[in-house]
């Protein structure tokens, strides 16, 4: 297997500051868990540091067993019937404005999670009433009633990641597919609630198919996207198979916004919730 060194444009700044500490201690004291520290992302001490977090409810073991993603995988322990008021709460003590929700994928219950993520939803917007909210959903194994439950809720962004381009999906993605994926954007979009989508590249797909990928989340109605490059969290994911340089995620990015997208963040160190509020201010 051959390793690739990260080039000079990856390197990260570990420096934290006061409300790092104090973001840390608001997540442990409520027993919550986030995409920040599971999925181990680049962007945890930024983001930390602004207080900020991607909030992950359902707990923190996945049914499924994606290549990409260093979340645990297995069987999950029930639902924790408290948690939409301790990340209400939490918000609350952070003194946030916008915050941002994702989950673990939970295909062992009946409705995949959707009544536990419109609850949390609720809990949030009853206890901040200023707050907007972006959330990160699973696809629900494209069950449309399950996915109306969070829309009914009307967060002001609705986000699913498309992850990969369509051929690399099967290898990549352990249960989801690309036209499910888009099925479920698509739902959003017709909805008329912010359909926002993620791409992650230096996974082995083609110039050709990024472009492919765009155009497909830009016909079934999504307008906000994400672009960043793909970092192999441990040695049991799937390796990196290119660094994408700065100016190739520029040049994605011009052609997104001139097929019409409304804003985009493209980079090396882009995540799904990286600088969420300006997806609200760009669109």
């Amino acid at each position: 297997m051959i390793t690739r060194r990260k080039p000079e444009w990856l390197k990260i700044d570990l420096r934290n500051n006061e409300n790092f500490t104090t973001t840390g201690k608001i997540i442990h004291d409520h027993s919550l868990h986030t995409i920040c520290q599971s999925g181990r992302c680049p962007n945890l001490g930024e983001c930390w540091n602004r207080k900020t977090a991607t909030f992950m409810i359902g707990g923190d073991i996945c049914t499924r067993s994606c290549k990409f993603c260093n979340t645990k995988s297995g069987r999950p322990l029930p639902l924790n019937n408290e948690e939409p008021h301790k990340v209400a709460q939490s918000i609350k003590l952070l003194g946030l404005k916008h915050a941002v929700i994702t989950s673990v994928d939970r295909d062992d219950l009946s409705d995949y999670g959707a009544s536990h993520w419109a609850e949390t939803i609720k809990a949030v917007k009853n206890i901040n009433p200023n707050i907007t909210l972006e959330v990160l959903i699973p696809d629900f194994r494209g069950d449309e009633e399950c996915l109306d439950k969070v829309i009914q809720v009307k967060p002001e962004i609705i986000s699913h990641n498309i992850e990969t381009v369509e051929r690399l999906t099967p290898l990549v993605r352990s249960a989801a597919s690309y036209q499910r994926s888009l099925a479920v954007l698509k739902q959003i979009a017709n909805s008329g609630l912010r359909a926002k989508s993620g791409l992650m590249l230096g996974l082995g797909e083609t110039e050709e198919e990024v472009v492919q990928t765009m155009k497909d989340l830009f016909n079934i109605g999504c307008r906000l996207l994400s672009i960043g490059q793909y970092l192999q969290p441990s040695k049991q994911n799937i390796p990196v198979e290119a660094y994408i340089t700065p100016k190739e995620f520029d040049t994605y990015k011009e052609y997104a916004l001139k097929i019409g997208f409304r804003h985009v963040e493209s980079g090396p160190f882009v995540r799904s919730s990286y600088k969420s509020v300006d997806y609200l201010i760009g669109s």
